[in-house]
């Protein structure tokens, strides 16, 4: 297996495997997070808003800032940057890495994210349990030898495996790995991650049953042909707010980096100072503290008023972006289904309030807002919509949540970089949005296409040194992109490599790369992508 890779049959093995595993871990880090809230609160994050409300002020003030510095030295020891890994690495990974991530920097991230989630703060588990899975993959492609294919794949089964687990959701964990992780719709990971997907679901039923995750009134329809108008407007709604989260989250990282910058601040204090602040909106707002599930659910019932709804949904969009721009940890999924059903409750309030006639319930809005917003920011519409549907168990008003997601995820994918992650990604130079055109010429290292200098079709030595006189060289570690680029800018024929002398320091020639070769090696990895796409 090491050396000519995993058969068929033994492929589907290591994806049952990685399916249990990664299941197992998402269910661990959930039942982490409900002990801890409960030992520190008296409530998991059923019940945990209510109860913390009634906890002296000093303890909820206490409680995230105690969190925060744990969070703050775990994450200086164990990461070189002081930053949870999540989703849009996971993603990374995938495109750029051979379906491998970061397996230490993972596993601090991942004890970061449970101690976030358990002392207060605002953020989700999705993104925490999705990375926590791919550290299990990698370990496995690392031991089985697997290809970049095969690590992608393999990749897919786990994010699959730990969604499935988290929410209970086995088709929509299945799509959401081929949709945001792999990217692609291949029919040789359907199966594979569908097996994956379908034993972290039984993992999560083994504990918790074949419930849903919400439960929903039974009363109240929906007038489909009537409302219809009235659900576009909500997803172009739902598209601004989700733009307004995904912003608000980044313009407080950017605040963040200054302010830690300009003052000197040590990194392991900064998700304290984030912990002081969500302790100090939490004594008034207790709804922003952890998961949001209890919030999510009095919103899909009803039990919220147009004035609560509306404030409750401005504070948890400010909580969520103190969290994550403080290096708190955790995800975005929950927190988009919170404001989403808040969002879409306030929307239905009014809406069944101006035309009481001709409307349906405004849980049914809620319902569509939850998936609406949450779709938006991961830019994930296909299994948004799938989870917010196995969440709820309500697929009669399908029609009224796609119009909602559809608009949705059209409007903010022009407002930002096509999703969270994708933005995320964006701003770290790695050009994932724009398509494999974009980034595949980073994944080649230009040591691996260059003719040395004793090649029979060498580059003149002479040439060489003028080139190198004039500034045009590039190191054997650099990528194909940074050819490319100098290619088009200086219209060489080739261009020198060189790295230095382990010694001296002195640059010494290796050999050069030529233009033809580098277009050919950026074809190939074109072609090859392209083949594992429609594979």
């Amino acid at each position: 297996m090491r050396t000519k890779g995993p058969s068929q049959v033994q492929f589907w093995f290591i994806a049952l495997a990685i399916g249990i595993a990664a299941g197992t871990a998402a269910l661990f880090f959930r039942k982490g997070i409900g002990w801890l809230q409960t030992f520190l609160y008296g409530s998991d994050d059923v019940r945990l808003a209510s109860v913390a409300g009634e906890l002296p002020w000093w303890w909820v003030l206490t409680v995230p800032i105690l969190g925060g510095l744990v969070v703050g030295l775990i994450l200086d020891r164990f990461t070189p940057d002081g930053r949870v890994r999540a989703v849009a690495d996971v993603i990374e990974g995938a495109a750029l890495k051979e379906g491998r991530v970061e397996q230490r920097a993972g596993l601090a991230s991942a004890a970061a994210s449970l101690i976030t989630l358990g002392s207060g703060g605002s953020s989700g588990r999705e993104g925490p349990v999705v990375h926590l899975a791919a550290v299990i993959s990698t370990w496995v492609s690392d031991r089985i030898g697997a290809n970049g294919i095969t690590g992608r794949d393999l990749l897919g089964c786990a994010v699959a495996a730990a969604v499935s687990a988290s929410f209970n959701a086995p088709i929509a964990g299945a799509i959401f790995a081929l949709e945001v992780v792999l990217r692609h719709f291949a029919v040789h990971a359907f199966a594979p991650i569908a097996i994956a997907s379908v034993a972290g679901t039984v993992i999560n039923r083994l504990e918790f049953g074949g419930v849903t995750e919400f439960m929903l009134p039974a009363e109240g329809g929906l007038a489909f042909y009537v409302e219809l108008p009235a659900f576009l407007l909500l997803g172009l709604v739902s598209g601004l707010v989700a733009a307004v989260l995904m912003r608000s989250v980044i313009f407080a990282e950017d605040i963040g980096n200054r302010v830690q910058a300009a003052t000197g601040l040590p990194r392991y204090l900064r998700p304290m100072l984030a912990g002081a602040v969500l302790g100090a909106i939490a004594i008034p707002f207790p709804h922003i503290i952890g998961v949001g599930y209890e919030t999510t659910a009095a919103a899909l019932t009803g039990q919220i008023g147009l004035s609560t709804a509306i404030v409750f949904a401005i504070v948890k969009v400010f909580a969520v972006a103190v969290t994550l721009g403080g290096r708190m940890g955790g995800g975005m999924f929950s927190p988009a289904l919170v404001v989403g059903a808040l969002t879409g409750l306030a929307f239905g309030l009014i809406a069944t309030g101006v035309l009481p006639d001709v409307s349906g319930a405004e849980t049914v809005y809620a319902l569509a807002g939850t998936g609406a917003v949450a779709a938006a920011v991961l830019g994930a519409p296909i299994s948004t919509t799938l989870i917010v549907f196995e969440l709820t168990g309500d697929w009669q008003t399908g029609l009224a949540v796609m119009t909602a997601v559809s608009l949705s995820t059209a409007l903010a994918s022009r407002l930002v970089a096509r999703s969270f992650f994708l933005t995320q990604l964006e701003r770290r130079g790695v050009h994932l949005a724009a398509g494999p055109q974009a980034y595949l010429a980073e994944t080649i290292r230009l040591g691996t296409i260059l003719r040395p200098v004793d090649h029979v079709r060498a580059a003149p030595e002479a040439a060489c040194r003028d080139l190198i006189g004039q500034g045009v060289v590039l190191g054997a570690t650099q990528t194909l992109e940074a050819a490319l680029r100098l290619f088009e800018k200086t219209g060489a024929d080739f261009v020198p490599i060189t790295k230095p002398d382990a010694e001296t320091g002195e640059p010494v020639l290796l050999g050069a790369v030529f233009q033809t070769d580098a277009l050919k090696a950026y074809a190939a990895a074109l072609a090859e992508t392209a083949a594992e796409e429609h594979s």
